[in-house]
């Protein structure tokens, strides 16, 4: 893939499948969809990309009520309407495009490099914003209304499109995305995720600590399973504690389960099972 090639960085792990995809996407300069549980990596891999190929990193987090306007550009009428009444600003107020300011795609259109632009969490839009949207980065373009004008790509983005897939998306909007869903690492994989973050760790501990964290993840009735965030900062909680640096104690005692788990009822849970259950 020549200099667009990516195959991960220095803190993400990636497999094959998920490679080719990311560089095909590049190559074809299409937009790559990333469905999966929150805390598998989606967000992160456009900041991986970001990074290794030393590219701008544009972020459009969706909100629920967002229009698509808002992430084209916003045309600041209030400061207009101040700068007309007082008239003490360097802004020409006859010049409507002194207050036009882009939004993250316009922002990405108009970037003088080739960027990564990431839309995070497209299911909490409607579909009329997903699918507007997507006409926009197909045609590579948009209109200013107020000044008649038409902002054209200077080049063509990376797109990172992420979903928990909270709600299904419409099948044009998934018919003009590539596609790739990222399931939960497996033990081996997180193995060497953490082997990344922790090269000098305590072995033993981070064999007792993978062991637990599935064992804690696979506890009935969880609502926001600990994702691989939450056990890098356990192994980090873990590490700086004498009693357990080295995952011997991990047997007896699990420690520090509000690291692990972020809601009252997961976390009660956990330590309701704990005293049945034994792990190990």
């Amino acid at each position: 893939m020549g200099q667009t090639g990516f195959s991960g960085s220095a803190k993400y792990v990636l497999d094959d499948e998920l490679a080719k995809i990311v560089n095909i996407s590049m190559v074809l300069e299409m937009p790559l969809l990333l469905k999966g549980e929150p805390g598998t990596g989606k967000t992160m891999l456009a900041h991986a990309i970001a990074e290794t190929l030393r590219m701008e990193l544009i972020i459009l987090n969706v909100k629920s009520s967002m229009k698509l306007i808002e992430a084209l550009y916003q045309y600041d009428t209030l400061t207009r309407l101040n700068d007309s009444r007082f008239g003490d600003s360097t802004r020409n107020v006859g010049n409507i495009s002194d207050y036009i300011k882009m939004g993250k795609i316009g922002q990405a259109f108009v970037a003088e490099k080739r960027c990564v632009l990431l839309i995070d969490e497209i299911d909490k839009a409607e579909t009329e914003f997903q699918d507007d949207m997507l006409d926009v980065l197909d045609q590579m373009q948009f209109d200013i209304i107020e000044t008649d004008e038409v902002v054209k790509a200077r080049q063509r983005p990376v797109i990172i499109i992420t979903s928990n897939a909270k709600k299904d998306l419409s099948d044009p909007f998934l018919g003009r995305c590539n596609f790739h869903h990222i399931a939960f690492p497996d033990p081996k994989m997180m193995r060497n995720i953490l082997n990344l973050h922790f090269p000098d760790i305590n072995k033993r501990l981070v064999d007792r600590a993978i062991k637990t964290f599935y064992e804690l993840r696979g506890i009935e009735g969880i609502e926001k399973k600990p994702a691989t965030r939450e056990l890098i900062n356990w192994i980090r909680a873990l590490g700086a504690d004498p009693d357990f640096s080295d995952g011997d104690r991990l047997k007896k005692e699990i420690p520090y389960l509000g690291v692990l788990f972020k809601k009252s009822g997961d976390y009660h849970r956990s330590t309701s099972n704990l005293m049945k259950k034994r792990f190990f």
